[in-house]
């Protein structure tokens, strides 16, 4: 094993702990309401999720991508949710229940005011949460900011543990407490072994940095590790039979799922593969396969939580941009603007399509070429956790700075 020189550099990478603003924290979470943010890296194509089957325009805009409108007798059709919008067939067995029992809903030309379309910059500007005008603080995210909000908050059933299922700490959760990041792509084996814990422990014994003890921080960086996997372990051990879990999203929102019941009560996990340029497929196909399996995964994240914690859960589904009405010359679409967002959960009021919209036609698309975006991320969070959390509206601007909160009664 190759070890990094640099110390703060080895502990995030040791542990699973990143060391922001000189502390190390870890906390477990108190019982309470439970919010998870999924972000789909790469811009996922909501116009053929969530879709217009119905619009005259949304056929001739895209000749081969398309769903057909709702038919009952024809398996491969849209499903309808209103009038003006209907779900992917993908989404029959997973999403299609959830929006019957009014567990979700979806919140139409949502997104940034970014409009660079370009996938770093854009994911940077959402993870941030800040204006895109003026100095941006890089090292602080919206949900990084919003677990000191929590820490501070004298209700003790809104403050608990913060974690990014992730490979490395995403920017989201940066700028707050310490936040342990947990990637849960793999086979659920540990990195780093027993033996290598113990060197670990040892290059730290009785150093300091910046007034943090960095032994008792590795000591509680493998701590919090280890009770997660822990966790993970002994429930898909029990489910599963000595099975070997299926690869994918669906087995890692099963994990999540565990970990969240008992442990944490706010996360981040980015899924992705959403850049879908050339044969993006309609009712089958590349995205009809990905959005399948994103279903099934948050399917399977609501019944690992269990009833009881799934009726004070929010799900947000998030990304960075929209794609392009009209498809291309490769049967895909390209980078766009607005974006179609996900609200569900137990305690959302869903069985709604949310939000000001407007009739998709060539004179309300944006620049001509994508969904305008109508509702600001930042307010439509912001609106979730003002219900969710009982934040005040100085509290919120410390989360997302000059934003008011949409009033869109999802909680």
């Amino acid at each position: 094993m190759n070890f990094v020189l640099d110390r703060r550099s080895a502990l995030a990478g040791a542990t699973g702990l990143a060391l922001l603003g000189g502390r190390a924290m870890a906390v477990p979470a108190a019982p309470g309401t439970r919010f998870l943010l999924v972000f789909l890296r790469g811009a996922y194509d909501a116009a053929n999720v969530i879709a217009p089957a119905s619009n005259a325009f949304y056929h001739e805009a895209r000749p081969t991508l398309a769903l057909a409108p709702p038919d009952p007798a024809n398996p491969q059709a849209a499903l309808p949710l209103d009038a003006d919008w209907s779900l992917h067939p993908a989404l029959r067995d997973s999403i299609a229940p959830l929006w019957a029992s009014r567990q979700i809903a979806f919140v139409p030309f949502a997104g940034t005011d970014d409009m660079s379309r370009s996938h770093f910059e854009t994911q940077d500007s959402i993870e941030m949460g800040q204006p895109i005008v003026g100095q941006r603080r890089y090292g602080s995210g919206f949900m990084g900011r919003l677990a000191t909000t929590l820490g501070a908050n004298p209700d003790r059933a809104n403050r608990g543990g913060t974690i990014a299922f992730s490979d490395t700490l995403p920017l989201v959760m940066r700028g707050g407490p310490m936040i342990p990041n947990l990637a849960l792509g793999g086979n659920g084996k540990q990195v780093i072994d027993d033996s290598e814990t113990a060197m670990i422990a040892a290059m730290y014994r009785g150093q300091h940095l910046g007034g943090v003890d960095l032994d008792g921080a590795v000591h509680a960086g493998f701590t919090a590790r280890d009770t997660v996997w822990h966790t993970i372990d002994d429930e898909m051990r029990a489910s599963g039979r000595g099975a070997i879990a299926a690869r994918g999203f669906e087995a890692a929102a099963t994990r999540i799922g565990l970990v969240m019941r008992d442990k944490y009560n706010l996360a981040f996990v980015d899924v992705g593969g959403w850049d879908t340029h050339v044969n993006q497929g309609g009712a089958t196909g590349q995205l009809a396969g990905r959005i399948g399996e994103l279903g099934r995964g948050l399917s399977a994240y609501a019944t690992a939580l269990g009833p009881d914690a799934w009726r004070q859960s929010v799900v947000v589904v998030v990304s960075e941009f929209g794609r392009t009405f009209r498809e291309n010359g490769n049967r895909g679409t390209d980078h766009g603007h607005g974006s179609i967002y996900w609200v569900m959960g137990g305690a959302v009021s869903g069985g709604r399509m949310v939000g000001p919209q407007v009739r998709i036609a060539p004179e309300t698309l944006n620049q001509n070429r994508d969904l305008p975006v109508l509702t600001d991320y930042r307010a439509l969070i912001g609106g979730v956790w003002q219900r969710q959390y009982g934040l005040n509206r100085a509290q919120l601007d410390t989360v997302f700075p000059g934003v008011a909160p949409a009033r869109l009664n999802l909680i």
